[in-house]
C-alpha cells in the first residue's frame, strides 16, 4: 500500500481518500442545484398564480366601478324625477284650468265655425255670466275675434272651412277612399297655413328678403296679379310640405275632395300652378 501511494504521488494521480472527498462534494453540489431548481419551479408557479389573480381582481374592480356608475345615474334620475313632481302637479292644475276656459270659449265661438254645431250637452259646458266676464279679456279670445276681422292693411285671414261628416259621407266611396274626416280637416288647416305664409311674403319689404325668398316673392306677386287670383289667398304645389298635405297619393286625393266640395279652386298662370282658398 505504501508503494502504491508513493507511485501515485510520483505520477500525479489523486489518492483514494481524495477521490472519496471529491465525490462527496459533487453529491452535495448536485443536491444544492436540485434544491435550487425545485425552488425556482415553485416560484414560477406562484408568480403565474399571482398574475392570474391580478387579472381577475382587475376585471372585478372594473365591474364594480361600472355598477357604482349606474347606481349614481339611477340616484340622479330619481332626484330629477322627485324635483319635477311639483312642476308636473302645477302643470296639471294649469292644464285643467285651460281646459275649462277652452270649453267656455268653445261654447261662445262654435256658432262662428263652419260645419260645427254648438254642443251643450251638460250644464258644465254652458258658459255662465261670471265665466264670460272672466274670459272676456282673455288673449286667446281676443285673437280669435280679431281673426274674423280684417287687419289694418285690409287683408283678411285665409278662409279655414272645415269639412263636415255629411259632406264627406256624400262623396262616392271611390273619391273618398280611405280618407278620414280628421285627416281632411288637418289638410284644411295646413292649406290656411301655407296661404298665410305666402300672404306675409307678398307684403314683406323687398330689402329684408334673401335671394331665395326674393325669387319666391316675385313668383307670388306674378301669380297674385292674375285676374282670377287678385285679393284671394292661395298656395303653390311646391308649398305642400305639411304632415298630411304633400304631393303624394294621399295629398292628391285630398285636393280632389276639397276641390269637389268647393273649398279650393285650381288655377294655372304660365308655368305656375296654384290653389285658391274659396270663401263660403
Amino acid at each position: 500500500m505504501m508503494e502504491e501511494t508513493v507511485a501515485a504521488k510520483t505520477i500525479g494521480l489523486p489518492s483514494s481518500n481524495a477521490t472519496g472527498k471529491l465525490g462527496a462534494h459533487l453529491d452535495d453540489l448536485m443536491s444544492a442545484v436540485s434544491s435550487r431548481v425545485s425552488f425556482l419551479q415553485q416560484a414560477v408557479v406562484i408568480r403565474s398564480a399571482m398574475l392570474s389573480s391580478r387579472d381577475d381582481l382587475t376585471s372585478l374592480d372594473i365591474a364594480v366601478q361600472a355598477i357604482e356608475h349606474q347606481l349614481r345615474a339611477v340616484k340622479a334620475y330619481l332626484k330629477d324625477e322627485v324635483d319635477a313632481l311639483p312642476k308636473a302637479q302645477a302643470l296639471i292644475k294649469l292644464s285643467l284650468q285651460q281646459d275649462r276656459r277652452l270649453k267656455v270659449i268653445s261654447g261662445v265661438l262654435s256658432a262662428n265655425l263652419h260645419g260645427i254645431e254648438p254642443k251643450l250637452h251638460s250644464s258644465e259646458s254652458i258658459p255662465q255670466s261670471s265665466e264670460l266676464e272672466a274670459i272676456n279679456g282673455h288673449p286667446f279670445l281676443k285673437s280669435v275675434e280679431n281673426g274674423f276681422q280684417k287687419d289694418k292693411k285690409g287683408r283678411s285671414p285665409p278662409p279655414c272651412l272645415y269639412v263636415t261628416n255629411e259632406e264627406l259621407d256624400s262623396l262616392s266611396s271611390y273619391m273618398r277612399g280611405r280618407l278620414t274626416l280628421e285627416k281632411v280637416n288637418k289638410a284644411v288647416d295646413e292649406m290656411a297655413t301655407f296661404a298665410e305664409v305666402n300672404a306675409k311674403l307678398l307684403t314683406a319689404p323687398r330689402k329684408k328678403l334673401g335671394n331665395e325668398l326674393l325669387e319666391k316673392a316675385l313668383e307670388l306677386r306674378d301669380f297674385a296679379a292674375t285676374e282670377c287670383v287678385k285679393g284671394k289667398h292661395f298656395f303653390f304645389e311646391s308649398d305642400m310640405k305639411g304632415s298630411v298635405l304633400k304631393m303624394d297619393n294621399t295629398g292628391k286625393a285630398i285636393l280632389t275632395v276639397l276641390r269637389h266640395l268647393g273649398r279650393i279652386a285650381d288655377v294655372r298662370a304660365g308655368r305656375l300652378r296654384g290653389f285658391i282658398l274659396l270663401d263660403p
